[in-house]
């Protein structure tokens, strides 16, 4: 094997290692979007909660 193809070898390996880990991030990153997506949301129910407790509150004090 001449240095040239050996050089050709380990950047295709390389290339693939590189695409493997580039997937592996890309479905991390998915996943990572997918769950702040329902933690905002949780957040906004918890918020929203919280805010009707506060007008409740509001309104047994003015009478």
């Amino acid at each position: 094997m001449t240095k040239l193809e050996y050089w050709v070898d380990e950047l295709l390996k390389t290339c693939e290692r590189l695409a493997k880990e580039n997937r592996l991030l890309r479905a991390q990153e998915s996943e990572l979007l997918s769950g702040r997506e329902r933690l905002t949301e949780r957040n906004e129910r918890a918020r929203d909660r919280v805010e009707a407790m506060i007008m409740r509150l509001k309104a047994l004090e003015k009478n």
